[in-house]
């Protein structure tokens, strides 16, 4: 796979990574429901361009680079691979958030991205979104994960302990990162949300 290229503004950058886990169903904390007009649907087959959207769209603010350089080639091959799902969700017919679940490696299912659109933070949403990611999380495996970092969004390891996931292991690791995530697009200039 190709690699980001240099970015003249990078430093290096402290980043602490919490791994979190949930190994009962009976232990998920149930959210409040969404909204009227709020659907949750899974990708029935690979959608490379939509999935690179929510992607770039959700994780733009924070830093979320790896899988930017990808061709569509590649984005096709990891969304086809067994065992891997694509959940969207839509606020009247408007994409507001995702999450992929990996299931590869039985029994473990982790939530290898989850995340809304700048605009949809603050209702309610991300807490039922991720009790519907943990179900079916569960009808998958028997053990649920996910990690979060000092660069996804500040109330990203709260909202993860606040549906019942439990931390198991904490890193540093030292990165180097330019100065401002990538955003929604290059030359966006999207005003970044303030935390709710």
């Amino acid at each position: 796979m190709s690699s980001n290229p240099p970015d003249p503004s990078a430093r290096p950058t402290t980043v602490r990574t919490t791994h979190l886990e949930i190994t009962d169903p009976a232990a998920i904390v149930p959210a409040r429901a969404p909204a009227v007009g709020t659907v949750l649907a899974r990708l029935g087959a690979p959608a490379p361009e939509f999935v690179r959207f929510l992607y770039t769209a959700v994780g733009g603010d924070w830093h979320w680079r790896d899988r930017l350089p990808w061709s569509w080639t590649q984005w096709r091959d990891w969304l086809s691979r067994p065992g891997l799902e694509t959940w969207w969700v839509a606020v009247d017919g408007a994409p507001a958030g995702w999450f992929e679940l990996d299931a590869t490696s039985p029994p473990d299912v982790e939530i290898a991205y989850f995340g809304l659109l700048p605009a949809y933070f603050g209702r309610g949403l991300g807490g039922w979104l991720l009790e519907a990611a943990l179900r079916r999380g569960f009808a998958l495996g028997r053990r649920v994960w996910v990690h979060t970092c000092t660069l996804d969004g500040p109330v990203a390891l709260a909202h993860y302990q606040a549906r019942g996931l439990v931390p198991y292991r904490v890193e540093e690791s030292v990165l180097d990162l330019p100065s401002e995530p990538p955003g929604a697009w290059p030359g966006a200039h999207r005003p970044r949300s303030p935390a709710p």
